[in-house]
Order: C-alpha cells, then structure tokens, then sequence
C-alpha cells in the first residue's frame, strides 16, 4: 500500500460520518486500508450498525471484549439462523456445515472429525510435517525472485490437507482451487464473477469427494477425514450439500488460515527487523512469536452470529434477526485488552491472548496443527540461517473473510 493511499484512508476515515462507516467492503482488505475505520469505530461506537452495504445492513462487533460476549453465547447469537459469513444466501442455497450449526448437531458433528487433531494424531503428524517442511525450504531457487504463497504457504498447507483427507496426492492443488472459490464473494470483474459459476465449480469439488466417500465407505474405517465422516453415525446420513458444506469448511479450515499465517509471518519479520533478529538470537521465542504472527494477521477477519432474540451488547439494542458481525481483525487490534497491539512483538508476556481462533464451542478445532506447522517451518528456516529478502509488498485478496495473500515475491541470497 502506498503512503498516499494510507494517508487518503485515514483522512477518510476521521471525516466521514460515522454513521456512513461500512468497514465490509472487500476492497479496504485488498488494499489493506481498512485499519483507521476500524480504530474509530474501536474508539467512537464499539458496537456499530451499518444500514447500507453491499451485504445489507449489519451490526460491527469491533471490540475484545464485547466479541467474546457474543461468541461464547450461542444460546443468543446463531451460527446456523444466517451462516457464518457476512453475505447472506437463501436457505436452499446454503450448504450447511457443522461451524455453521448450533448445538446439539453441531456438538455431535465436531466430534467426528476432532480425532485427527487430538494431540497423540499431531505427534505422530510431526515428523511428516518436518520432513516436507525441509523438501520445500532446500528446494527453493537460490539467487532469483519467486512466489512464497505459491512455493512455500500454499504448497506446505495443501501437502498437509490432502493427508489428512488421504486426497490423491498429485491432484492436490485441485484442493486449493477449490478452497479459494468456496470463500469467494461473487463480483463483476472477478475471475469467479457469478454464484452459479461458483455453484458449478463446488458441484465439481462434491463429485469427486463423493468418489472417495464411496469408496471409504466400503472398507474398515480409516484415519483420515472422508472415512471419519462416512463411517460416524453423526454424518454418514448427510444429504449432498451437508457433505459439501462439511467439505469446505474442513478444505477452508485446514489450507487458507495457515497458508495465510506463513505468509505473513515473513512479511512482518521482514517489516520488523529487531523481532527477527531477536528470534534468530533466541529459537526458544519461536512458539510465542508463532502465537504473535496469528494475531497480527487475524487469517479469517471476521465471523458472523444471528440475534435470535433481542439483546444488548456494548449498550447497543440488537434486534432478533439482525446480522451481527464479530471482527476478529478488529478486536485482536484492541489497546483495552492487547499492549501495543499495533507493534508486532514475538516475545509477549500473554502471545495467545488473541481472537484469531474465536472462542467458545466454535473455537478452531484444527488451531493446534496450524501452530504446529508454522512452529516447524520457522524451526527449520533459523536452522539453515535462509537469508530471505522480501523484494516488494505483498498482493492482497478482495476479501473480507479471508484476510490473505495471492503473492508476496522473496529471494534467497545464492
């Protein structure tokens, strides 16, 4: 982002009327010039309704505090009323996901699949993840310019969900195409410009997992998430677009949040040189610094809950029905909770105080294994002292969901 462009936001910003302020617009996460709304909607009205967007109206949840307030009480806020995302889809369009349930189906289905990341699955995961880690870093070009999200985030992340899916290995790119259409919103311009060219690609993504599903079905049960989900009395009953749903949740959950996380952690390292160079002096940080690069970037920069009924929150009157918005991105930038939470610190006294994971029943059930695999890759790069040099900003993605990358452009030293 240029310094005219910061500038030009922050001006904005302070001058519109702030009951003009729409922080949902995917263009401010692609530009990455989102920040001073978000600080005056922090500072002015923590609890803010939004009448006119793109999305319709909806209510910003932007503080700590009052996001958790909303989070962990289920009973209140919806997941399964509206969905989890802030554009809205009839019922008939939905495809239903287990984060996207209230209790007591969503209870039941999380149990299924929340065997593969119990921490005896993640220790005997370890030594795999190692192993790839280092085939990726060793096989960089040394000495010219090359596409870390690309080589590196996407590749790391995508090997490890289609073991986890026991996916047909060198087809698994198709994974993260699939998983960059499921969280895109539609729009004139974009490469997926149409909910039925979305539908259609995602009909795609069902049939051939549903090749899988028959196959799993018919053996013993395995270790693996199709095989889970079709031998588990919970989900092996699913209709199409519960399995589909299940599906891109599980693909989404598991390759866009760390995939996103890898690739800001270096940006920031690269934008904070003293925190590099304080990790390099000191490995042990890595585990608090892995914690700090989840906070700062926020992967998935909001979620959404459903008023069921008529409730306060921030002293604000929420109506029964009304779309309501927790901005993870926003309350992990809270100063009434997070010291300098602006500064990118690797050596916290508190690094896994943040939002990034949500809390509640709906906490990230996969939040140990992306810590785990960022946790490796930063083990593995201090180890062979790699001299990584950003070479230029990173591209954003129009999302408002997704807080990611499509490219940021490193080179090694020869």
């Amino acid at each position: 982002m240029s310094t005219l462009s910061r500038v030009q936001a922050r001006e904005e910003a302070l001058s519109i009327p702030l009951d003009r302020i729409d922080v949902s617009n995917p263009k401010r996460f692609q530009d990455d010039t989102v920040w001073p709304f978000f600080e005056r909607l922090r500072r002015e009205e923590p609890v803010h309704y939004c009448s006119d967007s793109m999305f319709g109206p909806y209510w910003s949840v932007t503080k700590y505090r009052d996001i958790m307030a909303v989070d962990t009480n289920h009973n209140v806020f919806s997941s399964e009323a509206g969905g989890i995302v802030i554009f809205d889809r009839k019922v008939g369009e939905r495809y239903p996901n287990f984060i996207a349930m209230d209790p007591p189906k969503h209870d039941e289905q999380r149990k299924t699949v929340s065997p593969i990341v119990a921490p005896a699955n993640l220790a005997n995961l370890e030594g795999l993840i190692r192993s790839r880690v280092c085939a990726i870093l060793d096989s960089l070009p040394r000495g010219e310019t090359f596409n870390w999200v690309e080589q590196v985030s996407i590749e790391l992340t995508t090997q490890m969900l289609a073991t986890l899916f026991d996916f047909p290995f060198e087809e698994r790119r198709l994974l993260t195409y699939w998983s960059d259409v499921a969280t895109t919103f539609p729009q004139p311009g974009q490469p997926i410009d149409t909910w039925e060219k979305r539908d259609a690609i995602l009909a795609e993504c069902l049939a051939y997992f549903t090749g899988l599903w028959n196959e799993r079905i018919n053996k013993a049960p395995g270790y693996d998430l199709i095989s889970m989900l079709a031998h588990s009395p919970s989900t092996r009953n699913m209709g199409p677009r519960e399995f589909l749903g299940n599906l891109i949740l599980l693909i989404v959950g598991g390759n866009d949040t760390t995939r996103n996380s890898i690739t800001g952690g270096l940006w920031f390292m690269s934008q904070n040189r003293d925190q590099l160079q304080k990790l390099r002096g000191c490995p042990a940080l890595i585990p608090g610094a892995v914690s700090e690069i989840i906070r700062y970037q926020t992967p998935l920069a909001h979620m959404r809950r459903t008023a069921l009924r008529d409730a306060t929150v921030g002293g604000k009157q929420i109506k029964a029905g009304d779309k309501v918005i927790m901005w993870y991105i926003s309350g992990n930038r809270d100063s009434e909770v997070i010291e300098s939470p602006d500064s990118f610190i690797i050596d916290r006294k508190n690094p896994r105080q943040h939002l990034s994971f949500g809390f509640g029943i709906h906490r990230c059930v996969g939040n140990r294994l992306a810590e785990l695999q960022l946790r490796i890759l930063w083990e593995e790069m201090l180890e062979r002292r790699l001299d990584l040099e950003v070479v230029g900003d990173p591209e954003r993605v129009p999302s408002n969901f997704v807080h990611g990358y499509s490219a940021l452009p490193v080179r090694i030293a020869a």
